[in-house]
């Protein structure tokens, strides 16, 4: 909160009425201490309580606001002997009870305007903070699916089956890792650059003599999935794994000039 904010918040006018705790006391002295314009600001608070009650307050002197934190802080500052940032309660009965409301009143307008932005700052707090646990759990969420995940391709029954690039995409590679014993796939495309608009890539299970292929499914998410590692269902007794690009919706049969990726399986 900076020195403007502070004084606008109406804690100064309660400090000079004594009306706040003992922390709170300390706070307002330690920010007198770093702002020293606050000694300015409380003297001006007192010259206008003064001006408003002087007709019906009684002549008495009252105690320098001023001096006494002055006083105090040229203590702090010269001994080492602990201060007491009590501050002497002022006699409000010394002044009538609509000046005591005029400064409560005063207090109150201050604390309604700053509670409006106080309440903006909490709503986007509370956003903020309700952003953050839904991106924490996500982030808790993939990361037990990605251990649940290395834990499966790293199963002693895994078959791994490097796919490579063929001539449409030299450049291009994946990787297969079959569990023949759950009939389950795992297909990192990791190395497949990202599909056409209007296009998928379809995985096709291959026997190699006669050459039978069977879908096994488009990869319809592969631009929006972040890790290129997908499951699929793989009931087939495959020799082989090709990755082709398809329309949308997929092909009855691979179009062979689509052919990305392609690797048999050597055990």
């Amino acid at each position: 909160m900076d020195v403007k904010e502070y004084i606008n918040s109406g804690i100064l006018e309660l400090y000079i009425a004594g009306s706040l705790s003992e922390r709170e006391n300390a706070e307002v002295f330690e920010m007198i201490q770093k702002h020293p314009e606050l000694l300015s600001e409380i003297e001006k608070i007192e010259t206008t309580i003064s001006t408003v009650t002087s007709s019906v307050a009684p002549k008495e002197n009252k105690p320098s606001f001023k001096n006494l934190l002055i006083k105090l802080i040229q203590e702090k500052e010269t001994s080492s002997k602990v201060i007491s940032i009590d501050r002497p309660k002022t006699n409000w009965v010394k002044y009538s009870g609509w000046a005591a409301s005029l400064l409560i009143g005063t207090t109150l307008i201050f604390t309604i305007a700053n509670n409006s932005n106080l309440n903006e700052e909490l709503n986007i707090a509370s956003n903020e903070k309700q952003q953050f646990e839904k991106q924490l759990e996500e982030a808790k969420t993939s990361l037990e699916a990605n251990e649940k995940l290395l834990t499966a391709i790293r199963d002693r029954n895994i078959i791994t089956v490097p796919l490579q690039g063929q001539t449409i995409a030299p450049e291009a590679y994946a990787k297969v890792y079959w569990n023949k014993e759950n009939n389950t796939v795992y297909l990192d495309v990791k190395g497949l650059p990202d599909p056409p608009k209007g296009k998928v890539y379809q995985v096709w299970s291959l026997k190699l003599n006669p050459l039978t292929p069977t879908s096994l499914g488009t990869i319809d998410d592969f631009i929006t999935d972040a890790n290129k590692i997908f499951t699929i269902d793989n009931p087939n007794d495959s020799q082989a794994f090709g990755i082709t690009l398809e329309p949308e919706g997929g092909s009855a049969s691979p179009t062979l000039e689509q052919l990305y990726t392609l690797g048999a399986i050597t055990s």
